[in-house]
C-alpha cells in the first residue's frame, strides 16, 4: 500500500493521509472510506494517528482510506469551522481524483468515532446544493449525536462545549440545534451506529434517542450494540465491532454499482 499526506486547505491542520491499495488503478478505481478521529474536538486529544491502523486494514481490503485531520479547539477550531473542515476534506476527494488518485467517488463512506462520528453525521446532513462529494453511507462509532448532552454531562463538558459552540445553549439555541445530528435527521443515507454496552462516555440512552429519531424521520439506520465493548473498543482493530463495520461498508458501497 502507499500513504501520502495531502492538504485540503491552508491551515496546518487541514490535511489528510491518503492510503491506497497496492493494486489500485485509474482503470479500476476503489471505494473510499473517510476516517474521522474523535477527541471531543480538542487538539490535545486523539489525532489521526488513532485511526492509522484502520486505514492500513482498509487498504489491505481494497479500500482507499482518507484519514482526515481538522482544526480543533486549541488550534483554530470550533463551530462551524471544524464541521466545515470535514466537509471540505470530503469534497477534496474530487481534487485528488482529478489529479490521478484512483478513487470511485460514487462509493464514498465516512467512518467516525465519538466527536468524529458527530462530524461525519453532520457532513451527511449538508444541503445538497453545498455538496461536492456526496457520501453513500455513514458509520458512526459511539457518536456524539446531541451537543446538549455534551454540555449537560458535567462541568468539563459544559466548558468544552461552550468553547466549541461559542456560547451557552441559552445564548445560541439555534446553533446548538444545527450542530446536533439528532435535530438534523433525516440524513437521507444509510447509517451504521456502533456502540458498546460498556460505554460510560456516551451511554445507551443517548445513542438510542438518535437511532429512534432517525428511524422515525425515515432514515435507514442499523444499530450494532456490542455487549463486551466500551467507548474505545468500538474503534479498535481486531474487535468484533470493527469486523461488523467492514462487513457493512462492503455491503453498502464496496461493490461497484451495475
Amino acid at each position: 500500500m502507499s500513504v501520502r499526506r495531502e492538504p485540503y486547505g491552508e491551515h496546518e491542520d487541514q490535511f489528510g493521509e491518503l492510503t491506497l491499495p497496492d493494486d489500485a488503478s485509474v482503470e479500476d478505481p476503489v471505494p473510499v472510506a473517510v476516517l474521522l478521529h474523535g477527541g471531543f474536538w480538542v487538539r490535545a486529544y486523539a489525532g489521526l494517528g488513532q485511526l492509522r491502523p484502520l486505514a492500513d486494514d482498509l487498504a489491505a481490503r481494497g479500500w482507499a482510506a482518507w484519514n482526515v485531520e481538522y482544526r480543533r479547539l486549541g488550534g483554530g477550531g470550533g463551530w462551524p469551522g471544524t464541521v466545515e473542515d470535514v466537509s471540505a476534506a470530503v469534497d477534496h476527494l474530487r481534487v485528488l481524483r482529478d489529479r490521478g488518485a484512483p478513487l470511485d467517488l460514487e462509493r464514498v463512506v465516512t467512518i467516525g468515532h465519538s466527536a468524529g462520528g458527530h462530524l461525519g453525521l453532520l457532513d451527511a446532513a449538508r444541503d445538497p446544493a453545498d455538496v461536492g462529494v456526496r457520501v453513500r453511507a455513514v458509520v458512526a462509532q459511539a457518536p456524539l449525536t446531541d451537543v446538549l448532552v455534551a454540555h449537560d454531562g458535567d462541568a468539563e463538558g459544559a466548558r468544552v462545549t461552550e468553547w466549541f459552540m461559542g456560547g451557552s445553549p441559552g445564548e445560541r439555541a439555534a446553533e446548538y440545534a444545527r450542530a446536533s445530528p439528532l435535530r438534523r435527521v433525516p440524513l437521507g443515507v444509510p447509517q451504521l451506529v456502533v456502540h458498546g454496552a460498556q460505554d460510560d462516555v456516551l451511554p445507551a440512552p443517548v445513542i438510542d434517542a438518535y437511532v429512534a429519531a432517525a428511524r422515525a424521520a425515515g432514515d435507514d439506520v442499523t444499530l450494532d450494540r456490542r455487549p463486551e465493548h466500551d467507548h474505545f473498543d468500538v474503534v479498535a482493530l481486531g474487535t468484533t465491532a470493527w469486523a461488523a463495520v467492514v462487513t457493512w461498508i462492503d455491503r453498502v458501497a464496496g461493490r461497484r454499482a451495475a
